[in-house]
């Protein structure tokens, strides 16, 4: 996954996507294993997040997309968010995070 080699600018975009929420289980996604890469494309301008949901029939995933479009676009004005939702490698609970097991109690 990209998001053990983040570059030095890509970071803080990691770090930005800690703000949107998973509002069924109010953990942020990042926590919850969802953001699989971030790639900041310079030459676009453009910013790729791969992400997940921890299930196909999630109600709430096209909220979460737009919410993860907002932020980053909200926050990098001269780049176009572009969310691509992935089922590969396949979302388990392994992929939470120590300070989102914490937060799920």
């Amino acid at each position: 996954m990209k998001i053990d080699n983040l570059t030095a600018e890509e970071q803080p975009i990691f770090e930005l996507l800690k703000t949107v929420m998973d509002p069924e289980v109010a953990v942020n996604i990042v926590d919850l294993g969802l953001i699989y890469e971030v790639n900041l494309l310079e030459d676009k301008k453009e910013i790729h997040v791969v992400m997940t949901l921890s299930t196909r029939g999630c109600p709430l995933g096209d909220t979460i997309m737009q919410n993860v479009e907002v932020v980053v676009e909200a926050n990098y004005p001269d780049y176009k968010a572009n969310v691509e939702l992935v089922w590969e490698p396949e979302w388990t609970p392994e992929l939470i995070t120590d300070a989102g097991r914490e937060a799920i109690g």
